[in-house]
């Protein structure tokens, strides 16, 4: 297990930290039965999100070098709600810093900022076979939902 060199501190995430975010997906996305590590994809998506704080922000847990941890939040509008709305994904712990409180200081973190921007809510899709990461979200006041995910995936142009 690597040592921390300070405290891990949490700020947004810049164009710089994006190979670090990438290897943070490829390491959440092998643990996840819906998704495939794809570096060139997550690379796209992330470089998206960072480039248009309209659509989104994301914020990382780093030491002075590293970085350990990650959250996305994305922007959109619920009509339910009537008035913006988050939807978080990625959440992950780099697996040699977990255990230590790091994601739930990253969940909190990320339900402060919704808070203080007024967004009325904030979704999250967790893997349905993890009890592990269902446990952690609803101990963060998460709570399910009668709606269950459906998805319509189009394959690569290239396929």
């Amino acid at each position: 297990m690597s040592s921390v060199d300070t405290e891990p501190r949490i700020e947004p995430a810049t164009i710089e930290d994006l190979p670090q975010l990438v290897e943070l997906l490829v390491a959440l996305f092998s643990e996840e039965a819906d998704f495939k590590p794809d570096k060139d994809k997550q690379a796209e998506g992330l470089r998206l999100i960072l480039e248009q704080p309209k659509l989104g922000r994301i914020f990382v847990l780093r030491t002075d070098h590293t970085v350990i941890g990650m959250v996305n939040l994305l922007f959109t509008i619920s009509t339910a709600e009537g008035g913006p709305v988050v939807l978080m994904e990625d959440v992950i712990v780099h697996p040699q810093h977990r255990r230590q409180g790091y994601g739930g200081r990253l969940l909190d973190y990320a339900v402060q900022f919704a808070r203080e921007k007024s967004f009325k809510r904030i979704t999250l899709l967790t893997d349905r076979i993890s009890a592990e990461s269902q446990t952690f979200f609803a101990s963060h006041g998460f709570s399910f939902s009668s709606m269950i995910p459906m998805r319509l995936v189009f394959a690569d142009k290239a396929s």
